[in-house]
């Protein structure tokens, strides 16, 4: 195929054609920095906050657990909570199982 067009022509548009180096890195990195402050910094700071509420609890606090539960704290340990979730009812689950802890009298509510 080579009678068709002549090498020194294809070179030519090939070579004219080609971007450089900061222009062929650009789109790459603008990805990485919108993925940076679109996904990894909102995990980041909510992985923060979880933590701030995990070493905040208190014995008494009422609490909301991953899996629905509700509960007043009745004994803190190091990875695991005991949580009353009912008269004479205690369970014992994973500090980092609370999602949230709910304002005072909560229980009382439900």
């Amino acid at each position: 195929m080579s009678f068709f067009i002549s090498e020194a022509f294809a070179e030519g548009a090939a070579a004219a054609g080609q971007p450089g180096l900061l222009e062929s890195l650009i789109f790459p990195i603008g990805l990485v920095v919108i993925l940076y402050f679109f996904m990894i910094r909102p995990q980041i700071k909510r992985q923060k906050e979880h933590k701030q509420l995990i070493e905040s609890l208190g014995k008494g606090d009422e609490v909301q657990t991953d899996g629905g539960l509700m509960g007043r704290i009745v004994e803190l340990g190091d990875n695991f909570v005991n949580v009353e979730i009912a008269d004479g009812v205690v369970v014992k689950i994973r500090r980092a199982a609370i999602s949230a802890v709910m304002p005072k009298g909560t229980l009382k509510e439900l």
